[in-house]
């Protein structure tokens, strides 16, 4: 598995191209926003862990002009930016998960593998999802509700996949990081709530019929009723 790192700390490209490799890992690094690009499009990659404030052109940018050629590599924000508006710039932008340094390296192989895991145990078989008016199609990885197609990122996909697999069962925020994210839930950090937001906005907000619903304290569901 090949992994690009655009990072312009030398320090941290080499801490991480050491502990990456260790893991069996092929690394490629960049150390500006626009070298990073360039790259990104130039070569393959399974991967791409980026920082938010790179010279040349930031994060958010890069991100954005690597979604605009390619939609499905998984991209991981790694900066110390940790508020929730930053990490909503970082979805917003295409990123698939969001890692706020100082972290565990430990804790960032565990966001690497459930990032580049291709199917989880737990989902069952099934090429097309329907809740309501809302389908998924899992074979060409598109979304719409009614005639609107839906964009989505990896996670957002693979989380609105779970929630739709487990139509009428309220799901805990446990449920979905173990699920969606390959982790234990941290009570610390608000990722699910985040991103089952940007769910809402886009697969609720322009529509009467609202489809995902939160149970207090309980977690998420989706369905009609």
């Amino acid at each position: 598995m090949r992994i690009l790192i655009v990072e312009d700390e030398v320090k941290v490209v080499e801490f991480l191209r050491m502990g990456l490799s260790e893991a069996g890992y092929e690394v490629e690094a960049a150390y500006d926003g626009q070298m990073g690009y360039r790259l990104a499009l130039a070569q393959s990659f399974d991967l791409i862990i980026l920082d938010v404030i790179l010279p040349g052109m930031n994060g958010i940018e890069v991100c954005h002009k690597i979604r605009e050629i390619n939609s499905s590599i998984p991209i991981l924000m790694l900066t110390a930016l940790g508020t929730t508006d930053d990490k909503l710039d970082g979805f917003n932008a295409g990123a698939d998960d969001y890692l706020v340094k100082p972290f565990e390296f430990t804790e960032l192989l565990a966001r690497i593998k459930a990032l580049s895991k291709r199917s989880r145990a737990g989902f069952l078989t099934g090429s097309v999802l329907k809740v309501a008016d809302l389908e998924l199609d899992l074979n060409k990885k598109t979304a719409k509700r009614g005639d609107v197609t839906i964009e989505l990122t990896a996670k957002e996909f693979t989380l609105l996949e779970y929630l739709m697999r487990n139509k009428g069962k309220v799901v805990s925020r446990s449920e979905i990081a173990l699920k969606v994210w390959d982790i234990s839930f941290d009570t610390g950090t608000n990722t699910v709530e985040v991103y089952i937001n940007l769910l809402r906005k886009k697969i609720d907000r322009n529509f009467d019929t609202k489809l995902i619903r939160t149970r207090i304290g309980l977690g998420y569901t989706i369905d009609t009723d």
